[in-house]
């Protein structure tokens, strides 16, 4: 007889899955299909940035150049979240505070560790999707 999954177990699974499909649409350069990762109104502040980006249109612009650029440069960049400290809220909101990190390659080079961040994410279910409502970065050493 199999044992049910308790909550929080289940939680942190679709969590961490939410982040690798997140993730690996925005190093795949699909900065549509990872926009829509996030609310039609969702928000990413980033440092050094006068506001955040607001809206899935200006979130897809955004990620878009960041690719076009890595691309242009020969660079692949790698996005790893983890330490995942994952907070569900009364309200059905998932507070979540993780590490970020993001790893550049060079054509031809060797991987090194190019940003350390600490993420904090206010994720929603819209359907039977998790989206990010709000997210903001802070950036190690800045």
């Amino acid at each position: 007889m199999a044992l049910a999954t308790p909550p929080q177990e289940r939680l942190r699974a679709e969590i961490e899955q939410f982040y690798a499909r997140h993730m690996q649409l925005l190093d795949s350069g699909d900065a549509e299909g990872w926009a829509r990762t996030f609310t039609e109104d969702g928000t990413f502040a980033l440092p050094g940035r006068p506001g955040p980006s607001r809206g899935r249109a200006e979130l897809a612009e955004g990620a878009r150049r960041a690719f076009a650029g890595h691309t242009a440069a020969g660079e692949t960049h790698r996005h790893w979240h983890g330490m995942l400290d994952i907070s569900a809220r009364d309200d059905g909101t998932v507070h979540v505070r993780c590490y970020a990190l993001v790893v550049l390659t060079p054509r031809g080079g060797d991987p090194r560790l190019h940003r350390s961040c600490v993420c904090e994410d206010v994720l929603v279910t819209v359907g039977s999707e998790w989206q990010v409502r709000t997210r903001c970065v802070t950036r190690d050493g800045a």
